[in-house]
């Protein structure tokens, strides 16, 4: 009931949907960058959505699995192969014991997920299994994985076999075949013959820090990803955003989605491995429906953003349940 890590790629880690309620005492919630993707690739086998995944980042790695194993790709695609035979992501697979699974760079975005049946079994910390690098706790030693990491998966070999002939039975071992639903909501502007991604948000908790015409410059302009980009957070470079008095402000909480803006009036978008608090004021923060689109561009890659309101937020995030209650729904 393990899967070997022969070659990590250059960073693969143990995530799952995060820890809830414990940034009082100083914890990140770290957790899948691409939630959407994640519990997609859970939901294909039939996992619980918050069953531990590898998440991968740019370049995929060569995991040998030593006992059978039920898994499924999803998120950025990537040429994939099993012992030299190809893979398609977002569809389940069954691997032989001693098997290999090779994934490759991909071809767009940035982050993939590998989800094997049971979920990955490291031991759970203050309730969650995702790895938070910087506090180097959680996940598979508090660390991205390295070559000869021994992973141990929930269920044997014998569990996978007769999971995937059920699979077999009921035909759900075939691609999903939906687009809309493989790659999730991902709201969109035209801005002449570009089409960029829009993120939307909901005005911040110091909105009224920035000038009304920087308030109204964040939504009518187009930013790039910086190569300062990680897990944490994304800088981005655009035009600068104008404070009454100050990004400076004193500490308060931070979330998933918040946009700080420095002193150089430069936004930065918190990620899953977001700090718990923050000194610069935050002009937005990002629904929860659009940061798997963010997580997924690479630096250099534009975007744009749009004011929503919270009950817009709202009925983005239940459309996305949506789509994901489809694949659901495929196993019940």
């Amino acid at each position: 009931m393990s899967l070997c890590v022969l070659n990590p790629g250059p960073l693969t880690t143990v995530q799952d949907l995060g820890r809830e309620g414990c940034a009082a005492e100083g914890f990140r919630r770290c957790g899948a960058a691409d939630d959407y993707a994640a519990r997609l690739a859970n939901l294909l086998i039939g996992n619980n959505p918050g069953d531990a995944v590898l998440e991968t980042t740019l370049r995929g790695p060569e995991v040998q699995f030593v006992t059978g194993a039920v898994f499924a790709l999803a998120g950025a695609e990537a040429d994939a192969a099993l012992d030299g035979r190809p893979v398609p992501f977002f569809t389940p697979a069954f691997a032989p014991a001693g098997s290999r699974l090779t994934i490759g760079t991909a071809r767009a975005g940035l982050r993939s997920y590998l989800a094997v049946w049971g979920g990955i079994a490291v031991a759970p910390v203050r309730g969650s299994r995702a790895t938070d690098l910087a506090c180097h706790l959680g996940g598979f030693s508090g660390r991205a994985l390295h070559p000869g990491d021994v992973l141990p998966l929930a269920r044997t070999g014998q569990e996978a076999a007769a999971h995937w002939q059920e699979l077999c039975r009921r035909h759900l071992d075939r691609p999903l075949g939906d687009r809309v639903v493989c790659q999730g909501p991902a709201p969109w502007r035209q801005l002449g013959t570009e089409r960029l991604p829009l993120l939307r948000a909901v005005p911040g908790p110091q909105a009224a820090a920035f000038t009304p015409g920087a308030r109204d410059l964040f939504v009518h302009s187009v930013y790039r990803l910086t190569p300062d980009c990680n897990r944490m957070a994304c800088k981005l470079q655009g035009p600068a955003l104008e404070t009454v008095s100050g990004a400076d402000i004193l500490s308060d909480g931070i979330v998933e989605g918040s946009v700080q803006v420095s002193g150089n009036g430069q936004p930065i978008v918190m990620l899953a491995d977001h700090q718990t608090t923050g000194g610069y004021a935050k002009i937005g923060t990002v629904i929860s429906a659009d940061l798997p689109e963010l997580a997924q561009l690479r630096p250099g890659q534009a975007v744009t953003f749009d004011w929503i309101d919270p009950a817009g937020a709202v009925a983005a995030a239940r459309r996305r349940a949506a789509l994901l209650q489809q694949v659901k729904e495929r196993l019940s």
